[in-house]
């Protein structure tokens, strides 16, 4: 069982930056991958930014370049998982999810895909205009 807390959501400018934060707040099992997901309406889910145990970080050609995803490592496990969103446009305004998975080995070609994760925050929204 794994519990979820994102903040730092709300609404800016274009070209402002915002960074939301994902607290791992109760698990049994380690962390090994923590992720960002995104949903604006009318849009499917889409996978942005991911971050492994060993500090492996992939991203989405969408945001590669404009947001930068870091975490807390304790004992090969993640703890918590920060996105830094930099050029904000009104194409990033959606809700934001923060999603996670026990234990290692997940292939990073599978990184970005909603599937590898069982565990889901709430969601936050962040909207540009």
């Amino acid at each position: 069982h794994v519990q979820l807390v994102e903040s730092g959501g709300g609404s800016v400018q274009t070209g402002e930056s915002l960074t939301l934060t994902c607290s791992v707040s109760e698990t049994t099992d380690p962390i090994g991958n923590l992720a960002w997901f995104r949903q604006a309406v009318g849009k499917e889910r889409e996978g942005i930014a991911a971050i492994d145990s060993a500090g492996f970080q992939m991203y989405a050609e969408s945001v590669k370049g404009r947001f930068t995803i870091s975490g807390d490592i304790a004992r090969s496990a993640l703890t918590t998982a920060v996105l830094q969103m930099g050029s904000l446009t009104p194409d990033d305004t959606a809700i934001y999810y923060c999603a996670a998975r026990t234990y290692w080995g997940l292939a990073r070609t599978n990184l970005l895909r909603g599937t590898s994760y069982p565990d889901w925050g709430q969601g936050t929204q962040v909207t540009v205009s």
